[in-house]
């Protein structure tokens, strides 16, 4: 190609880029139009109740409405990009919807306005989704939050919230935030993970699964003990579809995003403080309330502080079989913080007394790992016992790491250790049993 073919193709694409400035300049302007004309003139809090095709009829017939009234000439494929733009932003998530809608995004986190990541597959990608300025972003985490009765502003500057699908959303915004506004979202698929699902990703292997399903069914005390984002909640769903029917579960969570049915369910979520700084029911208020509601089961979604006593103590007074998470990177840091949160409560009690709640409150810890190449895997089932006046911590299952491909995906095993739990007697007894030859020392199928 010549020096002036070459000139004048560069100067056709760049006509070509002004003109798609020009354009999305121009749309930009339309929809800010028609979005302040529908503030002003539709009742957009009953339109935000219909399903998501009445909202589209709806806002299509007040947008063509607006047209024909202003007698202005639109291509209709820009109709149609305008509406889906008022839909978002007027109604919905704005530039999230299209990541929202997509079923093979687990986490979306805004950094800034064009500054937006997903993971996928387990790994980090930035995408072409934009917010057009800071103002957009708080807009979007407003609209989030006001349905839930949460508040963001300079005072409270950061939040915890969640979407009508059950997602997990966090907030930020200035001082603490110093960018600008920041949102992090935990996706949830709309079809909750079966054990079938785990097993199909590696998370754990049959028998592994049949060993956990057991210990449910047998009323056992589980902690789940993982890393931020390795799996806890979805671990906690699965294991809680293990529970028999006939009995009443209460779940209690800081953030409501449990996803299991059940026939006797009550569900609880705690509350911040409102401006003024009262009405706040934290996590323990709502663990010894439930204490008072005849609960066979209590499910905390994680603990964090104080609670752990509250919590610790249910397990000790007949509720069997209660489940919770905890943030640790072992079965033996899950225990020390654990112990530092009883502690937190402010009651004089001993290392001792504190290690002697642990004995008889947890049978089993289950660490979940988010490995390096963006898998969750089960690395160790672990009873909780005590030997010689001692806890000790017992592996019955591990997951063995053996190296990396060049791709970077983290080869293994699961293995089970040999160890024969004593919890196997309380198995027996709920009818739970299972061959000699389950804990027989080697690598698992």
């Amino acid at each position: 190609m010549s020096w002036l073919e070459q000139v004048k193709m560069n100067t056709s694409q760049e006509n070509t880029e002004t003109e798609r400035s020009i354009h999305h300049t121009h749309i930009d302007r339309l929809v800010r139009h028609y979005k302040d004309r529908l503030i002003k003139e539709a009742n957009l809090e009953e339109i935000i109740t219909l399903s998501p095709q009445e909202k589209k009829k709806t806002i299509e017939r007040f947008v063509m409405q607006m047209i024909d009234e202003e007698k202005v000439i639109i291509p209709r494929s820009d109709i149609e990009g305008i509406i889906q733009e008022l839909i978002y932003d007027s109604v919905g998530f704005g530039p999230l919807e299209s990541l929202l809608e997509r079923d093979d995004v687990t986490e979306i986190m805004v950094n800034g306005p064009k500054d937006i990541y997903i993971e996928r597959n387990g790994r980090l990608e930035k995408t072409n989704v934009r917010f057009k300025d800071d103002d957009h972003i708080r807009h979007i985490i407003d609209r989030i939050i006001a349905p839930i009765g949460r508040r963001i502003d300079e005072s409270s500057p950061m939040v915890d919230a969640r979407l009508p699908d059950g997602s997990r959303v966090n907030a930020a915004i200035p001082p603490v935030s110093i960018d600008g506004p920041i949102i992090s979202i935990r996706k949830f698929n709309k079809d909750p993970f079966s054990l079938q699902d785990l097993i199909t990703f590696g998370t754990l292997t049959e028998d592994m699964g049949n060993f956990l399903q057991a210990l449910v069914a047998s009323k056992t005390n589980i902690l789940v003990s993982g890393g931020t984002g390795s799996g806890k909640t979805t671990l906690l769903n699965v294991l809680s579809s293990a529970i028999p029917q006939g009995e009443r579960i209460v779940t209690i969570e800081d953030m409501a995003e449990l996803q299991f049915s059940y026939d006797n369910l009550v569900r609880m979520e705690a509350r911040p403080p409102n401006m003024e700084g009262e009405g706040e029911i934290t996590i323990r208020h709502l663990v010894r309330n439930a204490l008072r509601m005849r609960p066979d089961r209590i499910i905390v979604g994680e603990v964090r502080g104080s609670e752990a006593l509250d919590m610790l103590q249910a397990m000790n007074t007949g509720h069997e079989g209660s489940l919770t998470t905890v943030h640790a990177n072992s079965p033996k840091d899950a225990l020390g913080r654990l112990e530092a949160m009883v502690i937190m409560s402010g009651l004089s009690l001993t290392v001792d007394v504190i290690r002697d709640y642990f004995v008889g409150a947890i049978d089993m810890i289950v660490q979940t790992e988010r490995l390096m190449d963006g898998k969750r895997r089960i690395v160790a089932i672990s009873e909780v016992c005590e030997e010689n006046g001692k806890i000790q911590i017992n592996d019955i299952f591990q997951f063995k790491k053996t190296g990396m491909t060049r791709e970077g995906v983290v080869e293994g095993y699961f293995q089970a250790t040999g160890y024969v739990p004593k919890i196997s007697e309380r198995l027996v007894a709920y009818g739970q049993t299972l061959p000699p030859s389950f804990f027989k020392e080697g690598q698992l199928a």
